[in-house]
């Protein structure tokens, strides 16, 4: 699809208020095109105010503003990401493609409301987003279309990169923050921030060349640990240090409280885009890091050595599914279904010490569906274990070792 296509037609267009967005928006104003700009509010802790890019967005030539009420939804969603410990080729936690899913899925939500059936977006043709809203489009809404500029021959013929699209917002008067200086861009919701391009995709340039938006460097923390407490109920995080609380009020507690002592903050990767490049991110998910360790912490307390090894299968697949835009799908979904089983289990309280960046055990209490006992694991003399029932078991494994060694598999 082109911009002449759809001249004198209203679209939807996913915008954050940001250079490409306010660029999109007045390019395509120019082009005849009507723009109605969609956006989420998913608790993004860059932008102060909100409701700020309602006023950028009509300055760029919006015909409507729509803000999408999504912090619930984000909550929500990461709990999901949590429980399945979908962390992306390291610790990436998978912050920005999970985000994709909720504002794609409101957005399309909103359009039907509206009778829209064009779905755009600002993503470009080198990134993991512009498939992901491709996918979640054609999953929930296979009627509608969905406009690329950064597809479209038109517009990168007028905007080869950054500086015509800066030159571009500057000469219509567009109030925009950007500068061809700035050194990197940055991607933000409740969960975490990526930082990427820019002076980033130098690997010359370290990580804490980031400027951290939602805590400090390790090495500005305090010099005292804390001690945090997190209550999971079904393998939902509902109180902190014995205090109740809602979702959206655990994953800004957690952020602000991991945030001071450095935790999941510069976390750089190399990643492996689904279009087939690599690419250089920096990311902070304070949070979301300390909420996934305790949450392993409990799961290293319930799961049974066969469990264990079925659930980090699901876990690297949904990693995997949400980063490539497949939320949706029905092999996500089965695996789903299987993590909750996981999830039900899940209760108990989780404390940890927080001290310069690292998060240490400190003590685990009131887990109903436990598998680790004490006097098990014992190297004393109590309990109900017995050494030497273990003749009889190694006697069993020691028949099919004996034979690996006599038909000659066995290399020294």
């Amino acid at each position: 699809m082109k911009a002449q296509d759809l001249q004198g037609k209203t679209i939807a267009f996913a915008g954050s208020g940001g250079l490409d967005s306010c660029t999109i928006t007045r390019w395509l104003t120019d082009q005849g095109v009507n723009v109605v700009c969609f956006t989420a509010d998913l608790g993004q802790p860059d932008e102060d105010d909100v409701e700020a890019i309602r006023e950028r967005m009509s300055l760029a030539g919006a015909v409507d503003f729509v803000l999408l009420p999504c912090r619930e939804a984000i909550a929500e969603i990461g709990v999901d990401v949590i429980q399945a410990q979908a962390c992306y080729e390291g610790r990436y936690w998978n912050t920005t493609g999970i985000a994709r899913c909720v504002l794609s899925k409101a957005m399309i939500e909103a359009m039907q409301e509206r009778g829209l059936t064009v779905f755009s977006h600002g993503a470009t043709g080198r990134g993991n987003d512009q498939v992901r809203f491709q996918l979640i489009t054609n999953m929930l809404a296979p009627e509608f279309e969905v406009y690329a500029p950064w597809r479209d021959e038109a517009f990168l013929a007028r905007f080869p990169g950054r500086t015509e699209m800066i030159d571009f917002c500057q000469e219509k008067g567009l109030p925009i923050t950007a500068s061809k200086d700035k050194p990197y861009s940055t991607d933000a919701n409740l969960l975490g921030l990526t930082h990427e391009s820019g002076m980033l995709e130098s690997l010359t340039t370290p990580a804490q060349f980031v400027k951290p938006i939602m805590g400090c460097y390790p090495a500005e923390a305090p010099d005292q640990a804390e001690e945090l407490s997190i209550r999971f109920e079904k393998g939902r995080p509902v109180a902190i240090n014995g205090q109740p609380l809602d979702l959206v009020n655990v994953f800004m507690q957690v952020n602000a409280i991991g945030g001071k002592y450095g935790i999941g903050i510069g976390t750089h990767l190399v990643e492996n885009r689904f279009v087939g490049i690599k690419s250089r991110g920096v990311y902070e998910s304070p949070g979301v890091e300390i909420l996934g360790t305790c949450y392993a912490y409990l799961l290293q307390l319930i799961l049974d050595r066969r469990a264990r090894e079925f659930y980090d299968q699901l876990s690297l697949l949904i990693a995997k599914q949400i980063y490539q835009g497949y939320w949706y799908d029905l092999a996500t979904q089965m695996a789903r279904q299987a993590i909750q089983c996981t999830a039900e289990l899940a209760t108990g309280t989780i404390t940890v010490s927080l001290y310069k960046g690292t998060l240490s055990f400190v003590s685990a209490a009131d887990v109903p569906h436990i598998l680790y006992s004490e006097e098990n694991a014992s190297m004393e003399g109590i309990g109900d274990y017995n050494h030497s029932d273990s003749e009889g078991l190694l006697r069993v494994f020691g028949v099919s070792a004996r034979v690996l060694a006599t038909s000659g598999q066995v290399r020294g």
